[in-house]
């Protein structure tokens, strides 16, 4: 894979991909506002699919769990600008206005298409990626400005920008049935759950009677089967979708668990119809 990031500061850096697919499953610890240049992604969560090309703009809020899938796209790299709005620059932002943010928002990722005052701004930063010495707190102003735009053009984001709550302890059952397919270490599990990795082991037993890799790797082949007999998926797609890191790895954890491989699935559901 060939990979080149430049930064201006380490909050704000241009990302292009070379290669024809990179797949990470990941958890922000900072919001995360990017600009799409060349390329797509696709970004799975629990509330579907979606996906961004050339000319996008969105924002991943922190502590949200996403499969993030980058292709390049009509000859052009996967190629974005993007700006991590840091819980310390919000909180120094926020501290002299008087803003009082509802709790328990649902996890989505706010979508901002060709709006032309955030284009301007990220677009702006460009030229900063070549140079040595930059103008000073020129990173600062940006990302102030960012902030400011977003809170001009979208009235339920001081909802999201001036949260500044960790997770509670919450439902396990139900956090692992929404997000299964997300393969994050247990600790990161763990702590958006509001648990430590010893007791999120120990609470995983009492309410599923296993470990929680064995459950992991059964309701992903389950959500596969599904996809793959009845939404026609394309095996690869099905694949890096529910969780697996690799089509090898999926394929032997297909064939053990049913008998048969996902390939022969699909010509069976292909000569049944």
């Amino acid at each position: 894979m060939e990979y080149e990031a430049k930064y201006i500061t380490p909050d704000i850096k241009l990302s292009c991909y070379e290669d024809t697919f990179f797949k990470s499953d990941i958890m922000f610890d900072q919001h995360m506002l990017v600009w799409f240049i060349s390329g797509e992604t696709k970004i799975v969560q629990t509330d579907g699919i979606h996906i961004f090309k050339k000319g996008d703009i969105f924002l991943i809020p922190r502590n949200q769990l996403a499969t993030i899938i980058n292709y390049p796209k009509d000859g052009q790299p996967h190629k974005t600008v993007v700006m991590h709005l840091t819980t310390e620059k919000l909180k120094n932002f926020y501290a002299k206005l008087d803003v009082k943010p509802k709790t328990n928002l649902e996890p989505k990722i706010y979508s901002y298409n060709n709006h032309p005052l955030l284009e301007s701004c990220l677009a702006s930063l460009i030229p900063y990626f070549e140079m040595t010495a930059l103008p000073e707190n020129i990173a600062d102003l940006k990302i102030t400005e960012a902030i400011s735009i977003l809170r001009s053009i979208d009235s339920e984001i001081d909802n999201v920008l001036a949260n500044f709550e960790e997770p509670g302890k919450i439902d396990l059952v139900n956090f692992m049935e929404r997000n299964f397919m997300f393969n994050m270490p247990l600790e990161r599990l763990g702590y958006l759950t509001g648990r430590s990795l010893s007791t999120f082991n120990r609470d995983f037993k009492k309410y599923f009677n296993t470990t929680p890799q064995k459950w992991l790797t059964k309701k992903r082949l389950d959500l596969a089967h599904y996809q793959l007999t009845k939404n026609k998926k394309k095996t690869i797609d099905v694949c890096y979708e529910v969780g697996f890191e690799n089509l090898s790895h999926f394929s032997y954890a297909f064939k053990k668990q049913f008998g048969y491989t996902a390939t022969e699935l699909l010509r069976v559901n292909h000569q049944i119809n």
